[in-house]
């Protein structure tokens, strides 16, 4: 079974980064993303009701988040007989490929860095808002690289290692709850008033199961910060001294390894549509960021994309032999 797993993880990678996830097929059956959503939002509109009580609230969003855990698993389960033959177990990587977002994200950073270059501040604001969640208009140039540098260290943990950690250990149902918990977080996860205790397990869980990857996130990253002539040795000592000082228990990890990486400092204070969060910077010293080092970071990232899937590849042919 490892084996397997392993083989179909990096063949997954591979599709989708050469791929990505169809527009043609986007448009005939959505992404598997689209369907949980759909059904956490009935969930959402049918169990989260502002008359209950705070705790009567906490229970539904423990129900809605475990009806949508069943549903996908019983989707998804099925696949793992099919892996068994050459036919199948390429349909189940090819949906495997809809798990990991390398392409996307890869696109959405480059499009920041692009528009920095050509059209200065108010085109990288318009370009960074659709990747962070931050208030664009208190950022200026150094900002809007940095939050795009940021979103991009995260970004490669959660939706690229963490799917990909999920698919190697638990074939494709494993990967799918993976992005179901994900999903759920986004989208109900928020420490707002309707979703604080309807959103609470899903929050939770979300923390849990993005742990590991964010620690092994660090690995790529140093590992890549050292064949591309980086600095390996920083980005490790940014990850071990500064991510405990992060407010998410994992973006500090991968950010404070890219910001190290790269000799930048990220995070610190920033705004949140009219709030400010006031936290203290980590990584490097240098606060001015550019379009260079977006671009910088990028060649980070895809060398620590390919190394992971190298390295899972390497797994699977090394387990046929034992």
């Amino acid at each position: 079974m490892p084996a397997n797993t392993f083989a179909l993880t990096a063949a997954a990678l591979m599709i989708e980064a050469v791929v990505g996830y169809p527009a043609p097929l986007f448009s005939r059956i959505r992404h598997p993303v689209v369907w949980m959503g759909a059904l956490l939002s009935g969930l959402d509109r049918r169990l989260n009701n502002p008359a209950w009580s705070f705790a009567g609230r906490r229970v539904s969003g423990v129900v809605a988040l475990g009806l949508l855990l069943v549903g996908t698993a019983a989707v998804t389960s099925p696949f793992v007989v099919l892996v068994g033959n050459p036919a199948g177990w390429l349909l189940t990587a090819m949906l495997a490929a809809s798990l990991p977002a390398q392409r996307s994200l890869d696109a959405h950073v480059a499009a920041v860095a692009d528009a920095l270059d050509a059209g200065g501040l108010v085109a990288g604001r318009q370009a960074v808002s659709m990747i962070v969640g931050r208030n664009p208009m208190h950022l200026d140039e150094a900002g809007v690289a940095r939050a795009a540098i940021e979103s991009l260290a995260e970004n490669f943990s959660d939706g690229i290692v963490a799917p990909a950690f999920w698919l190697a250990v638990g074939g494709l149902p494993g990967g799918a709850l993976y992005k179901a918990i994900n999903t759920a977080d986004s989208m109900i996860g928020h420490r707002s008033e309707r979703y604080a205790a309807f959103g609470w397990a899903s929050a939770r869980l979300d923390d849990l199961v993005n742990l590991p990857a964010s620690r092994l996130s660090v690995l790529w990253l140093v590992t890549a910060a050292a064949l591309v002539r980086r600095d390996g040795m920083a980005a490790l000592r940014a990850a071990l001294r500064d991510a405990r000082h992060h407010r998410s228990p994992n973006a500090g990890w991968p950010e404070a390894a890219m910001a190290g990486g790269l000799g930048i400092a990220l995070a610190g204070p920033r705004v949140y549509g009219d709030a400010r969060v006031d936290d203290r910077f980590i990584g490097g010293d240098r606060l001015v960021a550019t379009s260079l080092d977006i671009r910088h970071a990028l060649t980070l990232y895809r060398v620590a994309c390919a190394l992971q899937c190298g390295s899972l590849a390497l797994l699977a042919i090394v387990m046929r032999f034992i």
